[in-house]
């Protein structure tokens, strides 16, 4: 009898085992599978524009700032998200066609009036957010963007239309992007903070507009 117990017990064991082994086998297959790897796409700085546009009482500036590197996250075409870096020393002035005036107001745009760039000689954006529009037209902007602006220093959530395209390893983005100059302690010449300036106020929103293109760099 106890013989017959034992081998019953022993054959009752065996079959748990080899039926909980496959069990956690399937589980564990199924927790430890990896998740689809997101694809990283540079930004080819060279073929890459980053303009601004400021507007005061009595005209407009307009210029370029130089990207220093950048990258984009795609998950089957989609951009999931991505980050920036800009090269505020870069600034440009190209509406000032005398050279002199041109380099007195590029001085002054890298003067702690506007955007102390021996303090801060770098900005960045990056991605927090993408979310694709649904039926956008074709040429129009199919994603609405929201992310992380720092400005001397300074972090603001900013958010804006934009024209995405993910197509044979390369992707390219366009928007305009509308920023609050005063939220990144630039206060120069503003009418929200210093009364009775005239024509010589400049307003608090300027505009920066990208055109990025990059390429992916793993498969």
């Amino acid at each position: 009898m106890k013989k017959t117990a034992i081998l019953a017990s022993l054959a009752a064991a065996l079959m748990l085992s080899a039926f909980t082994g496959t069990s956690h086998t399937d589980l564990n297959a199924t927790e430890m599978a990896a998740p689809a790897k997101a694809r990283t796409f540079a930004v080819e700085t060279a073929a890459s524009e980053v303009n601004w546009n400021a507007k005061k009482v009595t005209g407009e500036h307009y210029g370029k700032i130089s990207m220093k590197s950048g990258q984009l996250q795609v998950d089957k075409n989609r951009v999931t998200g991505g980050t920036f870096e800009f090269d505020m020393s870069s600034i440009t002035v190209e509406d000032i066609k005398d050279a002199g005036m041109n380099g007195k107001l590029v001085g002054h745009l890298k003067s702690d009036d506007f955007f102390g760039v021996d303090k801060h000689p770098g900005a960045s954006f990056v991605i927090t957010e993408a979310t694709p529009i649904a039926k956008a037209a074709a040429g129009k902007p199919n994603y609405n963007v929201k992310g992380n602006l720092t400005i001397k220093g300074i972090t603001n959530p900013v958010s804006f239309p934009a024209t995405i395209t993910v197509k044979d390893g390369v992707a390219t983005a366009k928007a305009d992007v509308t920023v609050d100059r005063t939220k990144y302690d630039i206060r120069y010449r503003s009418s929200n903070f210093f009364e009775n300036l005239g024509d010589k106020a400049i307003y608090d929103e300027f505009t920066v507009s990208f055109n990025v293109k990059a390429k992916q760099t793993n498969s």
